[in-house]
């Protein structure tokens, strides 16, 4: 169920609930580690997550417990993340060294660090990830290439592309004729149809 579990239905088509994302390469030295994710949700799906925090500050242990609420429903999706090296899956560490869930206006904003299970080699390299919903309950997608980052130290060497797709007219009718009780079946793998993909690429 993912981060359904947590967001509001009250939209009648897909999505019901959007995502709207930003990136940072996380290195140690010449060798890739993770990516520092921001997770900005939508007013109405924030809306949900502030009704149970009610009044209670950011550093308290409600926002605390619902920080990881939300971070169990995403560690339960794969950090809703794919992240290829040469055709090959690259694996997830399991648990995020840190993570962070906190209130910007109407929204809420949710941080976290996605491990990977091994460093990687950054020079001549070429990386490529996607997160999104595989039911494209949530659209979770990227502005620009402007909402991904690479350090300073590493921006001569390395740089990111964003590739959006554009789904045919008849994909997208579907997806706006699903109403809240629908959901796409499995092997259609709606979300993907819709996910943007992040090439990394390193001299």
């Amino acid at each position: 169920m993912g981060l359904t579990a947590l967001v509001s239905q009250a939209a009648w088509s897909h999505p019901h609930s959007f995502i709207d994302m930003q990136t940072t390469l996380v290195h140690q030295g010449d060798q890739l580690t993770g990516l520092k994710m921001r997770w900005v949700m939508d007013e109405i799906t924030s809306s949900d997550l502030f009704y149970d925090a009610g009044a209670a500050k950011p550093d308290s242990v409600i926002w605390k417990k619902l920080a990881a609420e939300v971070m169990a429903n995403v560690l339960g999706q794969h950090y809703f993340s794919e992240f290829w090296h040469q055709k090959q899956p690259v694996k997830f560490d399991n648990l995020p060294p840190e993570y962070h869930l906190s209130r910007q206006g109407h929204k809420a904003v949710l941080e976290f660090i996605l491990p990977l299970a091994h460093p990687q080699a950054l020079k001549g390299q070429r990386y490529s990830f996607s997160t999104f919903d595989p039911t494209y309950f949530v659209d979770m997608y990227y502005d620009s290439e402007k909402s991904l980052t690479i350090p300073a130290e590493l921006a001569s060497q390395c740089h990111f592309e964003l590739h959006t797709p554009k789904p045919d007219a008849s994909m997208q009718a579907y997806a706006l004729s699903l109403d809240k009780a629908d959901a796409p079946p499995e092997e259609m793998d709606l979300g993907r149809q819709f996910s943007q993909t992040v090439t990394l690429i390193c001299q």
